[in-house]
C-alpha cells in the first residue's frame, strides 16, 4: 500500500505524521519504506538518526525528487507499506505521488491560512483521481490546541467537511511536545512516554491502513 502525506502549505506536520506512522506500522510487523520527496530532507535526517542510534524495528528509507510514480510502484511491490513525505506546495513530487498512491492523507492545521488551501487541494485531488480513480483521500487535523475550551478544532472539522473529496478522519493529532522530542532521536511517539500522543498515532494507523 502506498500512502502519501501532503498539503498545500508548509508546517502542518507531514514529516511528523510519516515518521510516526512508519514506526507504529513497523512495530505491528509490517515491512515499511519511507520515501523522502521533500528537498528539505527532514525525513532523511530523522532516518539517519534512527539508524545511527540502532533503534528497532528497522525502517527502510529512500530519497527521490521529481517524478515519483515509477519509484513508488517499484517499492510497492517490495514493501507492505510505502509512506511518502512531500513538500508543502503544489509540487511535481506530490502530483506524481498522487497518481501512484492508494491513500492520501491531507494534513491541515486548524488555522484559516491552512484551511484556505483546501479549494486548490480539492482541485488537485480531482485531477489525480482522473488518472488514479482508486486514490482514497482523507483529511487530518494536526497541531490542534489541547485547550478544551477552544473552538478551532471543531471549526476546522466543519470546514473540512465541506470538501467531499477530502473525507475527514476521526483521529485528531494535537499539539504535543512529545512529537518534537522524538524527531531528533530518530524515534516515534509510540516508543516514547506520552500515552496520549501514542494513542493518537495508533488510532491514526488503524484508520489509514484499515
Amino acid at each position: 500500500m502506498i500512502i502519501v502525506v501532503g498539503s498545500q502549505k508548509g508546517g502542518p506536520g507531514k514529516t511528523t505524521i510519516v515518521t510516526n506512522l512508519a514506526v507504529e506500522l513497523a512495530k505491528q510487523g509490517k515491512d515499511v519504506c519511507a520515501v523522502d520527496g521533500d528537498p528539505q530532507r527532514s525525513l532523511s535526517r530523522w532516518h539517519a538518526d534512527r539508524v545511527e542510534a540502532g533503534h528497532t524495528p528497522t525502517i527502510a528509507a529512500v530519497e527521490k525528487l521529481g517524478n515519483l510514480y515509477s519509484t513508488l510502484k517499484d517499492l510497492d511491490g517490495r514493501y507492505d507499506v510505502v509512506l511518502v513525505d512531500v513538500a508543502g506546495n503544489d509540487s511535481k513530487e506530490m502530483r506524481t505521488a498522487m497518481t501512484a498512491a492508494h491513500r492520501m492523507v491531507v494534513t491541515v492545521r486548524p488555522s484559516q491560512l491552512d484551511l484556505d488551501t483546501l479549494p486548490h487541494m480539492s482541485e488537485l485531488i480531482e485531477q489525480a483521481q482522473d488518472l488514479n480513480p482508486d486514490l482514497v483521500v482523507r483529511g487530518l487535523i494536526t497541531q490542534a490546541p489541547t485547550n478544551p475550551n477552544g473552538s478551532e478544532r471543531t471549526d476546522a472539522g466543519e470546514y473540512l467537511a465541506e470538501y467531499p473529496l477530502i473525507a475527514p478522519l476521526e483521529t485528531v493529532v494535537y499539539e504535543r511536545k512529545a512529537y518534537r522530542d522524538v524527531i531528533g532521536e530518530g524515534l516515534g511517539v509510540v516508543e516514547w512516554t506520552n500515552p496520549k500522543a501514542r494513542a493518537e498515532i495508533q488510532e491514526l494507523a488503524g484508520e489509514v491502513v484499515a
